[in-house]
């Protein structure tokens, strides 16, 4: 009888041994899923390439990124939203999913402002407005004047809801009227761009960059307040469309799904931190892409969506945008 309480016991404590060793069990097991929400070779793209190769070292494990691109960036938001909390999926996420959708779309298929633990901001980057090289518009003064003189004649492209806020602010501030072209990914719009298949591109200076070294666009103007390093030659949109409150700038930031455990959320903030110490990750960013490294702890991360969020809402009100 007494063998047998004493069995009887024990066995609670037997029974929670395996939850006990699995939830002490190393974390990653294993390569991590990194979804980025928009297609190959788009600025989303290659920050986070740049961020999964940098980060290998400190997880012990790859991150495999999987694009998965459509609807705006929900689709692949979607994935990492509904995924198991444990630390296996993430969002290489930008101002697009994790600030904008709730104003742009009218059913976002997650709670865009619940459903993520942010990790870190990554970077920043200005967007640039951009025509083909040969174009007839030599500055911006001179598109705004034609897209004037005949509304909707000037056509523009957008691959993101960055690019579409960024032109829409663009003709709303101005007082013109634009055609939008929808691409499926920013690399088709700059093929289209180059080929004269559209007259405006403003897009992410990552995506704009490369084609304006190369002689086959040329910047008519750059979205933040400030000039870039890049190109400094190149007037703000600001200054070059007498726009004095014309001011965006599109963001990437580091996500889990919600619930995440703190102590692997802690780990990937350490990586991350880790990734940006790197001299060649630094110089790819700035000098190839023209952005600035945004380290952030997650409550800061948290705070900066929160506060872009309210920016990027206001944003697309003013420039008349209705919710699709």
């Amino acid at each position: 009888m007494i063998r047998r309480r004493t069995l009887l016991a024990a066995a609670p404590v037997l029974a929670a041994a395996p939850t006990f060793v699995q939830a002490q069990a190393p974390w990653p097991t294993g390569p991590i899923r990194g979804i980025c929400p928009f297609a190959p070779g788009s600025a989303t793209d290659i920050v986070a390439r740049l961020f999964a190769d940098a980060m290998r070292p400190t997880l012990g494990h790859p991150i495999v990124i999987e694009n998965r691109a459509g609807a705006g960036g929900m689709l692949g938001a979607e994935v990492v939203a509904r995924a198991v909390p444990d630390g296996m999926t993430l969002l290489f996420g930008t101002n697009s999913t994790n600030a904008a959708a709730n104003a742009l779309f009218r059913r976002v298929p997650f709670d865009m402002e619940r459903a993520f633990t942010p990790i870190s901001t990554l970077a920043s980057v200005p967007l640039i407005a951009a025509v083909k090289a040969d174009s007839p518009h030599r500055t911006l003064a001179d598109l705004l004047t034609a897209a004037r003189a005949r509304p909707e004649a000037i056509t523009y492209a957008q691959a993101s809801s960055s690019q579409r806020v960024a032109a829409e602010m663009l003709a709303s501030m101005a007082g013109v009227k634009m055609l939008m072209v929808p691409y499926r990914s920013s690399p088709l719009a700059v093929q289209d761009l180059i080929a004269g298949r559209v007259d405006l591109f403003v897009a992410d200076q990552a995506v704009i960059l490369p084609q304006v070294q190369a002689g086959a666009l040329r910047a008519l103007g750059v979205t933040t307040k400030e000039r870039s390093p890049q190109l400094p030659e190149v007037p703000t949109i600001a200054e070059a469309g007498n726009l004095p409150n014309y001011e965006l700038f599109a963001w990437f930031v580091l996500a889990a799904p919600a619930g995440t455990p703190a102590p692997i959320v802690a780990r990937l903030n350490q990586a991350v931190r880790a990734a940006m110490e790197s001299a060649e990750l630094r110089e790819r960013l700035a000098t190839g892409l023209g952005m600035a490294v945004r380290p952030s702890s997650p409550e800061e991360a948290a705070s900066f969506i929160a506060a872009e969020t309210v920016k990027w809402t206001n944003a697309i009100r003013a420039a008349g945008i209705e919710p699709e």
